[in-house]
């Protein structure tokens, strides 16, 4: 590993620890009412957007090979169907908490993560399909699932109004 890897890899650690912490301080200032609020007419809600990233924030522990999911029970609501088409969410305590859990869970896991493994594959292409097409790699993963956390952020940020 040479220095430009390593510094790509802690960038990319930054970015996604800075992100964690944006959503975590975004999400203790919402309302009950404000989680349940459209981000714009006809989208989906806060509520239902904390549950999706909470659902694919999980679905890196086994990507990444770092442990096996803590909540695969969320897929069915927050990533399987669209808001509203599933009864009987979770609270947005019980999800704030979820996505505690495996934020701090993952943390462990990308601290502990050798520079060495940060361009292997990640669990879900073979090892045939890597030869080919190695970008899809552990910081792909770091590095897609931050922009997409960041996306749903700006999202979020319309309840604050």
């Amino acid at each position: 590993m040479n220095n430009t890897q390593e510094m790509v890899i802690s960038l990319a650690l930054e970015a996604w620890k800075l992100n964690i912490n944006r959503a975590d301080k975004l999400f203790d200032t919402f309302s009950d009412e404000q989680w349940q609020t459209d981000v714009a007419l006809g989208r989906n809600r806060g509520i239902y957007l904390l549950g999706h990233l909470a659902a694919v924030h999980d679905r890196m522990l086994p990507l990444l090979n770092l442990g096996e999911r803590l909540y695969p029970h969320l897929d069915d609501v927050y990533l399987l169907n669209p808001d509203r088409a599933v009864t009987g969410i979770l609270t947005a305590d019980e999800l704030k908490l979820s996505w505690k859990n495996v934020n701090e869970t993952l943390a462990l896991g990308l601290d502990a993560l050798p520079e060495t493994e940060w361009l292997g594959r990640h669990n879900s292409i073979s090892e045939e399909e890597f030869i080919k097409e190695p970008h899809r790699n552990k910081l792909s993963v770091l590095i897609n699932r931050t922009h997409h956390m960041a996306y749903h952020l700006g999202q979020l940020a319309l309840l604050k109004k």
